[in-house]
């Protein structure tokens, strides 16, 4: 079945985006200087790591021409014409996206029924056509240009937040980001009338780099799962409404693991989430060791009462393709995801969940390591955004081996990038002048002093 898209709503939505809520301030004593992916811890955004860091002139020739041309062409998402100026503003103080970012928007992988993120979301919508026959609108197309106040304030994620750090989310402009979940579409469905749907995109987080994370992603609340209930659904149950939406919840949620990896072991486990109370995680004995599989809970009355819903109660589900689609197609680095090589491609057929990846080839890293006196500013988010700007997926690993702190109170790191690519061999050549070209732009960028 044929997801149901919505495109005249997004056709609104740039312009609704503008004039949405503005983007809280804070000390720069109040940011945490760590990058954490979830979108539960706390801290504020700090323009002092505004700075334009992103070098889009310096990406090895290979991927310079593809980068240049995809950044040079608008593309069109849920009925929004996005040019580049409109995501990449080098004169906005508080834009902070690159051509490396922009150049993804509208690839949409999952929307592609024979990529191992396609089939496993199509796998999903047939549990729920199976289990919930038309009850449950589809949306896998909407504009991913979302207001401050949609990703953040819609979904209760509080002001201090760690999440609305420029160090963690793209900023398009103050009052405009890049959404880093599905979640941000939550309200304005609920407020159009919709009680029962689901929500697939890519969302974007700045991120490290290693086999697991990547800049535009399906992970974290990029399927999310929304149901709602009214008081008629619970009157006879003996049950409150919390009870019987959690109950229903935990029930739907066990069988789509079982649709998914079929006869195996589960376990709740307690957990907190600002937009649910109270908050779970599903885990499942996969593969001799224990798996979360999703996020979910019973939506915050909150929510529910500022979108009309006063008397009803829901429950809410995200969970993660890629990092889903990795353990079931046996797929080793999420970069393999946006590969165009047919000998990744070829493997992978529509309607066919789980077939086993088959490497083709295994291509030796190069390691080359490099030393800074760090600044106060200075984040690894931002340095994984310097090298991948310059060497793009070439780059399979940042990691810091080595910090320590003299006398003077001068911290010096010491990070190993590993290059590697998924389908060739590396020049000497190439990954030297790589290597140059990242202490440059670190350097000069990041104003820290390399060692």
């Amino acid at each position: 079945m044929r997801p149901l898209i919505r495109t005249a709503r997004c056709c609104l939505l740039r312009a609704r985006v503008r004039a949405m809520a503005t983007l809280p301030m804070a000390p720069a004593a109040a940011i945490s200087s760590s990058s954490t992916r979830p979108l539960f811890s706390s801290s504020r955004p700090n323009r002092i790591l505004l700075a334009r860091f992103f070098p889009t002139t310096l990406a090895p020739a290979g991927a310079r021409g593809l980068r240049t041309a995809a950044a040079a062409a608008a593309v069109e998402v849920g009925g929004v014409r996005i040019a580049r100026d409109d995501v990449v503003k080098e004169d906005d103080p508080t834009n902070n996206v690159p051509d490396t970012i922009f150049s993804k928007i509208g690839l949409q992988l999952h929307r592609r029924d024979s990529h191992p993120l396609g089939i496993l979301k199509n796998t999903i919508y047939d549990y729920f056509d199976k289990n919930f026959a038309g009850q449950f609108d589809k949306f896998d197309d909407l504009c991913p240009l979302v207001s401050v106040k949609q990703n953040f304030d819609d979904v209760l994620v509080p002001a201090d937040h760690v999440s609305r750090s420029y160090n963690d989310t793209y900023y398009v402009d103050s009052q405009t980001v890049l959404r880093c979940h599905t979640s941000a579409h939550q309200a304005e469905l609920l407020r159009d009338g919709h009680t029962h749907f689901l929500v697939t995109g890519d969302v974007y987080r700045r991120d490290s780099i290693d086999s697991t994370h990547y800049p535009v992603f399906h992970q974290h609340m990029q399927m999310e799962g929304f149901r709602v209930f009214s008081p008629d659904d619970w009157s006879d149950s003996g049950m409150d409404g919390t009870a019987y939406a959690a109950a229903d919840l935990k029930k739907t949620l066990e069988g789509l693991a079982r649709h998914l990896f079929g006869a195996v072991e589960m376990r709740w486990v307690d957990t907190y989430f600002p937009f649910t109370n109270p908050s779970f995680e599903l885990e499942i004995y996969f593969q001799d060791d224990w798996l979360e599989v999703l996020g979910c809970g019973v939506t915050e009355q909150e929510i529910l009462k500022r979108n009309g819903r006063t008397d009803h109660v829901a429950w809410a589900f995200g969970l993660g393709l890629e990092r889903l689609a990795m353990v079931l197609f046996d797929i080793p680095d999420i970069r393999l995801f946006w590969s165009s090589d047919k000998r990744f491609t070829s493997q992978f057929s529509e309607g066919k969940l789980g077939v086993k990846f088959k490497p083709f080839s295994k291509f030796p890293p190069c390691y080359k390591d490099m030393s800074f006196w760090i600044n106060d500013a200075f984040t690894e988010n931002n340095l994984c955004e310097v090298v991948r700007g310059i060497a793009g997926d070439l780059v399979e690993e940042v990691k810091l081996i080595d910090n320590f702190t003299n006398k003077k109170g001068m911290t010096s790191h010491c990070y190993r990038i590993a290059y590697r690519s998924m389908e060739r061999s590396l020049t000497d050549e190439e990954i030297n002048n790589l290597q140059l070209n990242v202490r440059e732009s670190v350097q000069s960028k990041l104003n820290v002093e390399l060692r």
